[in-house]
């Protein structure tokens, strides 16, 4: 109820990281605040900020601890339909469009709203609002300085407008797949040219931290596991995570049947005296990651090894 409060003042401030660390360590409070219309009540909260600027920094915290909080909600499968009704997926879109610091933000909170299973009705709802309109201008430039304004990094912009085309990629079907897939072909395929501009990025830092990780390697006798993780967890500071959505979005659409997209790719890693191995590497390497369990996991790894299959 202290959220509902239109103004800010200190009670707000309290209440919103309260309410971040009850969502933060437990599962059954996640549960628990969708059926007290908590979500309602935070997308209510942060719909303040669609036109207009946290005024000071305490509830400009404020703000950030309310879209975390709704971040953790999403984890809860029965929250996604309460955030889809509330119309949750049109206010981050419109927060998307505004520009203002609730942007960053924003963006993360689609990309949780979307992924997975959970999130078919959200993708859906995503196309169906025009969302790619927004999302692709944030794919298109990364707005510097008013991200790190927002409290992101621009390696966290880049790494939430992947995963978001990803979840697209996964979820849509039919002719709501199609408009995403047209996205990559219009403008002469300026945006297969913004995805190989992104991929050689963070493909030169991988490949700067991998020769780093082999020369230390050289100095130590035994490699446990340990420090295998210690390895990989400097591989994901680069970048990594964001490389393999990058690589799995390329193989996505090259893999749909429009053979110009394969060819504009290849024309301009060419240039760079690149070519498309990295990207098999790089993918099989996250589908063995996967395991074999039948589950979700494995349909995944078998639908990214049957994509790098199609590699010629």
């Amino acid at each position: 109820n202290r959220l509902k409060v239109r103004s800010f003042d200190q009670n707000k401030l309290y209440c919103s990281e309260l309410l971040a660390i009850l969502l933060q360590s437990s599962v059954s409070n996640r549960t628990q605040l969708g059926n007290i219309e908590g979500i309602d009540t935070m997308l209510q909260a942060l719909a303040l900020y669609k036109r207009r600027n946290p005024q000071i920094a305490e509830e400009q915290e404020m703000m950030h601890n309310l879209f975390d909080s709704l971040c953790l909600s999403l984890l809860a499968s029965e929250n996604r339909d309460i955030f889809l009704k509330g119309e949750g997926v049109e206010l981050m879109i419109l927060m998307l469009r505004e520009k203002k610091m609730s942007r960053p933000p924003a963006l993360k909170v689609l990309n949780f709203a979307l992924q997975g299973d959970e999130g078919i009705n959200c993708c859906a709802k995503f196309i169906d609002v025009y969302g790619l309109r927004s999302l692709f201008p944030c794919f298109m430039k990364t707005p510097g300085k008013k991200v790190k304004r927002g409290g992101f990094s621009e390696q966290e912009w880049v790494e939430h407008v992947t995963s978001i085309i990803s979840h697209l990629l996964r979820n849509l079907s039919g002719s709501q797949l199609q408009r995403l897939m047209n996205k990559f072909v219009e403008d002469d395929h300026l945006k297969v040219d913004r995805l190989v501009e992104l991929h050689l990025f963070y493909l030169y830092r991988a490949k700067a931290v991998d020769r780093d990780i082999e020369e230390e390697k050289l100095q130590l006798e035994d490699v446990d596991e340990e420090k295998e993780n210690e390895f990989y967890m400097k591989r994901l500071d680069v970048g990594l995570f964001t490389l393999q959505r990058l690589n799995y979005i390329i193989l996505s659409i090259g893999t749909a049947g429009i053979s110009t997209v394969f060819d504009r790719v290849r024309q301009l890693l060419n240039l760079k005296g690149e070519t498309l191995e990295p990207v098999r590497e790089i993918m099989q390497e996250y589908a063995d990651s996967l395991g074999d369990d039948k589950n979700k996991a494995n349909e995944e790894k078998l639908n990214i090894n049957h994509m790098i299959n199609q590699l010629t």
